[in-house]
């Protein structure tokens, strides 16, 4: 396929577990060939990319820093985001099977009100048009609104803008991805057969409350594998800030 797949995550210093968990997942599915790599909202601080007043509204630290992967990526063609409270079942690089390189984006073009009214650490839920549609990108860095996306664009553009993809001039360059591409646990009925990709928008195992959601037991046995990993004892000083 070439170079090797970008996937970055949006990560949350209060859910760091997640995020191991979530890279885990998706390089030992990938047979670690894949490049992985944490958006952390202190680091593009730091570098001068990020410079939104902090926003104590959002949910997480990834809210808006997810807008910064096709720059961060420095590359060509076809990346991915995902929020950190994933959990791969299948090899991610499938999702760029019969893509059509003239589109912006794919995504799991969600259309649904939540099923609950408050998130997994007390916040509110709010309801959106294209909610959840931005927890999963696959973007195409050739495509000239993704080219758009700068620095400067994510810093001053309103969040809505950002998330409904108001940026893409035509619509019709978002394409649609299966559900299972994003299936969101809890606001849909448990599947026959497990989702490729199961996103625990609601919370999930790494929280007391969320021990029972379903498919809690794939991601407590993705967590058992991380840390029999051997790399785990040194492991967290040395992975890439941006």
């Amino acid at each position: 396929m070439g170079m090797s797949l970008k996937v970055f995550v949006g990560y949350d210093s209060r859910e760091d577990i997640a995020w191991q968990v979530c890279r885990h997942s998706i390089e030992r599915h990938s047979d670690g060939n894949v490049i992985v790599i944490p958006v952390r909202q202190p680091a593009l601080r730091e570098l001068g990319l990020y410079t939104r007043t902090y926003d104590v509204g959002s949910s997480t630290e990834f809210s808006l820093t997810r807008f910064l992967t096709p720059f961060l990526s420095a590359q060509d063609g076809w990346v991915v985001f995902c929020d950190c409270d994933f959990l791969f079942t299948t090899d991610v690089r499938e999702v760029l099977n019969g893509l059509d390189d003239s589109k912006a984006l794919y995504c799991v073009q969600h259309d649904y009100s939540p099923a609950h009214d408050v998130k997994m650490d007390g916040k509110k839920q709010t309801s959106y048009p294209r909610k959840n549609w931005s927890s999963f990108m696959v973007l195409n860095c050739s495509h000239p609104d993704v080219k758009a996306l700068t620095p400067d664009v994510v810093n001053s553009a309103n969040p809505a803008f950002l998330h409904r993809f108001e940026w893409i001039k035509d619509q019709n360059d978002i394409g649609a991805l299966p559900l299972d591409w994003n299936f969101l646990e809890g606001e849909y009925p448990k599947l026959e057969r497990t989702p490729r990709v199961i996103h625990y928008t609601n919370g999930g195992p790494w929280f007391d409350q969320w021990q029972n959601c379903d498919y809690a037991d794939l991601w407590l046995q993705e967590r058992a594998l991380y840390l029999a990993a051997p790399e785990v004892s040194s492991e967290p000083e040395t992975r890439l800030a941006s």
